[in-house]
Order: structure tokens, then C-alpha cells, then sequence
């Protein structure tokens, strides 16, 4: 009895799984957009030569760069602004180069200790702080001064995308930009 109630089952179930009714009607169109990007757009751009300024009574470094001093793209509550900083360019075995750039916050180890640097931003500007486990009034002008930062500003939409953000090449292509879209800028 159970074989016949199972194969019955099993048959039943075949029965409904392989039918297959009339194509429905098509869906409307989406809006307009670029191919490959669902119309997302962000914006890199570079600063060389930021300082930092220490701030004593907070014991920490700081440096604030407002967005309209070097774009025109209006960043929105829910957009992401990720911060790379140029650590050095490398050669490989084919004489080729590249640029290595981190993600921060990064943290560094000193021989008095470890400095942080952590950005925060708003609408409005972008602030880079160095922060330490150690008095850094005397901090090495090779961490606070002439620094090389690009920034990522990624629409809310794409923010929450599954992109590898600790690779700005991943983050770039991901938008459909490509190094000569980075816009370069020095403060001096």
C-alpha cells in the first residue's frame, strides 16, 4: 500500500512539475541608461600633497577636504566616499607599473606605537583623521605631510553591491571608470 501511495505521489508530482502554460505578455522596458552600468555613476578624483594638523587636546591629526573644492558631483546622504591612500608604485618581472592603493583605515606600526587613519565624511566634505596608542605630537612629517589620497564617491544604489571596495580597481570597474577618469588635483 505505502509503494502504491508513493509512486502515485511521485507521479502526481511529475505530473505538475512538467506542465507548462501559454507565454505571458511581455514586461515594459526599463529606463534609459548606459549599457553595463543600470545608469550608475560615481566619481574618483585624486589630491596630492594633504597635510595634516595636529590637534593637540584630542591628540590626533587631522585633515578636512570639502568635496566642491575639487568636484562639481553632488554627494548624497546615502552615498559612499571611499578613501584610498597611495602607498608606492611597483614594478613587475615585465617592466610593466602599477599603483598600490589601501583602503583606510589602515593602521601603521611605529616604533612608539600604532597611528590609525580613518576617514569620515558628510555631503559636504571628507575628513581624514591620524589617531594613535602614543603621544603624536612628534609624529614623522613622512605619515602627516604631502600625502596622496583618491576618493570614490559611489552612489547609495551601488554602495550596498557586492564589490570587492578593499580593491579600487574592482570599485573603479564596477562603475565603468577607468584611470583616465580619475581627475587629478594637487593642493600646492
Amino acid at each position: 500500500m505505502k509503494r502504491t501511495l508513493l509512486l502515485l505521489g511521485t507521479a502526481f508530482t511529475l505530473f505538475f512539475i512538467s506542465c507548462e502554460g501559454p507565454t505571458g505578455p511581455p514586461g515594459f522596458d526599463g529606463e534609459p541608461g548606459q549599457d553595463g552600468l543600470d545608469g550608475i555613476q560615481g566619481q574618483v578624483f585624486e589630491v596630492d600633497d594633504v597635510d595634516f594638523t595636529y590637534i593637540p587636546e584630542d591628540n590626533l591629526y587631522e585633515s578636512i577636504l570639502v568635496f566642491e573644492d575639487f568636484t562639481s558631483f553632488e554627494v548624497l546622504p546615502n552615498d559612499a566616499v571611499l578613501v584610498y591612500q597611495y602607498d608606492r608604485t611597483v614594478e613587475f618581472q615585465d617592466g610593466s607599473q602599477d599603483d598600490v592603493w589601501n583602503l583606510i583605515p589602515q593602521a601603521f606600526f611605529t616604533n612608539n606605537g600604532t597611528i590609525q587613519y580613518t576617514p569620515g565624511h558628510t555631503t559636504k566634505d571628507v575628513e581624514i583623521l591620524i589617531s594613535g596608542n602614543y603621544d603624536l605630537s612628534n609624529l614623522e612629517t613622512q605619515f602627516t605631510q604631502g600625502q596622496l589620497f583618491r576618493f570614490v564617491i559611489v552612489p547609495g544604489q551601488a554602495a550596498t553591491a557586492k564589490i570587492d571596495k578593499s580593491s579600487i580597481s574592482a570599485v573603479m570597474s564596477s562603475m565603468g571608470l577607468t584611470e583616465a577618469d580619475v581627475q587629478k588635483i594637487s593642493r600646492k
